[in-house]
């Protein structure tokens, strides 16, 4: 059994401690917010928070996530009160596919959390390291800088 912090709550899964935690997000606690994307931690689909910082849930193994607080998406805010990256997001309609959008918006959310108005440089670079092939990176840099309380 591994005792984790998802979202607030905590939770005990008997998986193997080797596992992914990506697989334990979405397949035993059903969390649809990080998606299976490359498996090698470059496209940035499987996004979470441990503890605040971005970071990778393919690659992290569940038992390194135990004592540490996670946050997917469904995590970081509601539908009756969605977190202003959900909101920008939907206001500058940044996503096609909506396959990288829960990556995207808590490598954003990271971002902001610890430099809460970035120049539009910064969070090109943050940003870079998730992957879209939709061709929406204008749009989400667009949201990003809005939920900033920006305009790029």
């Amino acid at each position: 059994m591994v005792k984790l912090t998802v979202n607030g709550a905590a939770v005990e899964v008997d998986v193997d401690p080797d596992v992914p935690l990506i697989y334990v997000l979405r397949n035993d606690l059903r969390l649809n917010g990080p998606k299976l994307g490359c498996e090698r931690g470059q496209c940035g689909a499987c996004t979470i928070h441990l503890n605040g910082v971005a970071a990778r849930s393919c690659l992290i193994p569940v038992k390194a996530a135990a004592g540490m607080a996670i946050t997917t998406l469904e995590g970081l805010g509601t539908p009756d009160k969605p977190h202003p990256l959900q909101t920008a997001f939907i206001a500058e309609q940044a996503l096609q596919c909506g396959y990288c959008t829960s990556g995207q918006i808590m490598q954003a959310a990271s971002l902001l959390a610890s430099k809460p108005r970035p120049s539009e440089a910064e969070v090109r670079s943050h940003m870079d390291a998730n992957l879209c092939r939709c061709g929406c990176q204008p749009r989400m840099i667009r949201a990003v800088m809005r939920a900033s309380g920006q305009e790029a």
